[in-house]
């Protein structure tokens, strides 16, 4: 009986995948890559907006919101981009990719 109990505590642990799948990997960085270009551009918007707000509209609230809107909306049609565009990750747009 305690032969049995200890070779059961010697057995090592199920093996644990050490990376992830190609595809896990890719939208991962997809995600990174959205999720950094939405805050990024919202604040750029939002700032321009504060910025025009100050100076040209006497201080209303409605540039800093169409601002942060823009950057928002911009952000996010990139992003529905790179997501229906398939396995393209780090290819950047417009340039020609010539194979031998």
């Amino acid at each position: 009986m305690s032969s049995t109990t200890s070779t059961a505590s010697q057995s090592s642990p199920p093996a644990v995948r050490q990376s992830k799948p190609a595809s896990e990997a890719l939208l991962n960085e997809k995600w990174d890559h959205a999720i950094s270009s939405m805050l990024i551009r919202s604040t750029l918007g939002l700032s321009f907006g504060v910025i025009f707000s100050v100076l040209l509209f006497k201080r209303r609230a409605w540039p800093a919101w169409v601002g942060l809107g823009f950057g928002a909306g911009r952000s996010w049609e990139e992003a529905d981009a790179a997501f229906k565009r398939g396995d393209t990750a780090n290819r950047k747009e417009g340039l020609r990719v010539v194979r031998p």
